[in-house]
């Protein structure tokens, strides 16, 4: 396989990495996550179970003294953004350490 073709394979591996850990960060907590109310969120449905699990995420409803939907948005993002950046880190490591 061409050099090309490994890098865009690579490229679209640790691109696809990021949604992957969002993902299961999100069902993890809708799964066993509480809601504000002491409700366990996967007895949700709809949109009670997005906002709790997102809520969630966020440490909490800000009637709780938690960060909200909109917190739980950031870090969900986060995540995501992370696990890509570590990604293309390690990748950038393995090559460096491979031509030498």
């Amino acid at each position: 396989m061409k050099k090309t073709y490994k890098n865009a394979a690579k490229t679209t591996a640790v691109l696809s990495s990021g949604p992957v850990a969002a993902g299961i960060t999100y069902t993890t907590v809708a799964t066993y996550g509480t809601a504000s109310t002491g409700t366990a969120i996967s007895t949700l449905s709809g949109v009670a179970a997005h906002n709790a699990t997102m809520a969630a995420l966020g440490g909490g409803s800000l009637a709780a003294g938690g960060g909200g939907m909109a917190m739980g948005a950031l870090a969900l993002t986060g995540v995501g953004v992370l696990v890509i950046i570590s990604g293309f880190g390690i990748w950038a490591a393995c090559s460096h350490y491979s031509k030498n």
